[in-house]
C-alpha cells in the first residue's frame, strides 16, 4: 500500500513552528514568497507565541500532532482546503 505524500502546506507550517520553537529568526524562511512562505510564517508565529509562553517540548510535539490531524481532516484529497 502506498503512503500519501505529506501536504506541502502542512510541512511548511510545521517547519516554521519548529524554527520558532528553537528561537530561530523569521528571516531563515526557505520560501521566498507565495502560499508556502505564508504558511511557514504562520507556523513560525504560532511557534514563537508558544516559545514565549514557555511550552515544553512535549507540549509542542503534541500541538504539532494535533495540527497534523486537524489539517488532514480539513483538506480534500486533491489538496484544496475546505476551511
Amino acid at each position: 500500500m502506498k503512503r500519501q505524500k505529506r501536504n506541502q502546506f502542512e510541512r511548511a507550517f510545521c517547519k516554521g513552528y519548529q524554527a520558532a520553537s528553537e528561537n530561530k529568526p523569521q528571516d531563515i524562511c526557505p520560501y521566498m514568497n507565495g502560499p508556502l512562505h505564508q504558511e511557514w510564517i504562520n507556523g513560525w508565529r504560532e511557534g514563537r507565541e508558544d516559545y514565549w509562553n514557555g511550552f515544553g517540548a512535549s507540549a509542542k510535539a503534541q500541538k504539532l500532532e494535533s495540527y497534523r490531524n486537524f489539517s488532514a481532516e480539513n483538506h480534500h484529497p486533491d489538496g484544496w482546503r475546505t476551511a
